[in-house]
């Protein structure tokens, strides 16, 4: 018994990976493929990692699910999970599986023997080894569809967004108008960064052509956006140019990648589109996913692509909705960590 469910955990993780490697492939080679993930993405708020994301885009698709939100099943003591929620898992419904990490102290002798290979070992303020990962394992997760029991909302950005706004109720938005009400967390967070920001006539400033730009020098930093664009392009726009400055486009902290302009423009675009659907404004950006090109299908340029798009976006999600974000993501502990060998 042991070495058939040893064998059955091998081929689970040899599928996990195989479906990874599709994905991405299909991601790299594809543009609509990539548009789908960060729409998928933008419906979990960018809270999963990129492993864990695409586990559980296949395993929905597998089943023909329609995901929206995920919990373990509970503790008996109903303090966790879907049974702190008032909802039970019905007794045929099949888990979906996610890693999740594995934490412990190592001892004095572990510690030196990581750091001799090499390894971060964080230690307390007194020099001891402090409880940390050390590696990861699959958990089981179930989607609100298999679930019955008291209502539940999903908590998404764009509802917590909204019951902040509007005291619990959802606006009726005319066109063209932001249904987000983020422009001035937005422009916030930019300045926050140290950037200067302006509302500037068309072709005016530094903009050119652009609806919007990010201008860092020796003497400046400022960020420039149309004055006569509707507010929903305007917080776009605006969401566009803070993921420019989170992803480090502008000060070239990240030394050693491949960031030439067309992949700075898919991470920056990609980035305000998971951002604001996630808050409830649709951008379409099918027409801006030629710029993949550069990628030419290079899985690893399209994975560091992607982990950019994500940790870039559940930070700026996260600073719009401080409060309910993080005990949101809080209580699912390791569904936003990728896992790596122990």
């Amino acid at each position: 018994m042991a070495k058939k469910n040893s064998e059955e955990h091998a081929e689970l993780l040899a599928k996990i990976k195989n479906d990874f490697d599709d994905r991405l492939a299909g991601m790299a080679g594809d543009p609509r493929q990539w548009i789908e993930f960060v729409e998928r993405a933008a419906v979990f708020g960018a809270r999963y990692s990129l492993a864990n994301q695409i586990l559980l885009m296949v395993q929905a698709q597998e089943r023909g699910i329609e995901p929206r939100y995920f919990l373990s099943y509970g503790n008996r003591a109903g303090t966790s999970g879907w049974r702190l929620c008032g909802r039970q898992v019905r007794a045929e419904e099949k888990a979906f599986k996610v890693w999740a990490p594995v934490r412990w102290r190592p001892t004095e002798e572990q510690a030196l023997e990581w750091e001799a290979a090499g390894r971060t070992v964080t230690r307390d303020d007194r020099g001891r080894p402090a409880v940390q990962v050390v590696g990861f394992r699959l958990i089981n997760v179930f989607e609100l569809s298999q679930t019955d029991g008291e209502p539940f909302e999903p908590p998404t950005v764009r509802r917590i967004r909204r019951v902040k706004a509007a005291g619990g109720q959802v606006p009726r938005l005319l066109t063209g108008d932001d249904p987000t009400g983020a422009y001035d967390d937005l422009v916030k967070l930019i300045k926050d960064e140290g950037y200067a920001f302006e509302l500037v006539p068309a072709g005016s400033g530094y903009l050119g052509n652009a609806n919007g730009v990010t201008v860092t020098g020796a003497t400046i930093r400022v960020v420039q956006v149309r004055d006569d664009v509707d507010p929903a392009q305007r917080v776009k726009t605006t969401a566009h140019e803070l993921a420019h400055i989170r992803c480090g486009h502008p000060t070239g902290a990240r030394i050693g990648e491949n960031l030439h302009r067309g992949r700075k423009e898919t991470e920056a675009e990609s980035v305000a589109h998971l951002v604001c659907t996630a808050l409830g404004l649709d951008t379409r950006v099918y027409s801006d996913a030629y710029v993949l090109g550069w990628a030419d299908g290079d899985l690893g340029l399209i994975r560091e692509c992607a982990e950019t798009v994500l940790r870039v976006s559940r930070k700026v999600l996260l600073d719009l909705t401080p409060d309910e974000a993080n005990t949101e993501t809080a209580t699912e502990p390791g569904l936003d960590l990728t896992p790596q060998p122990r």
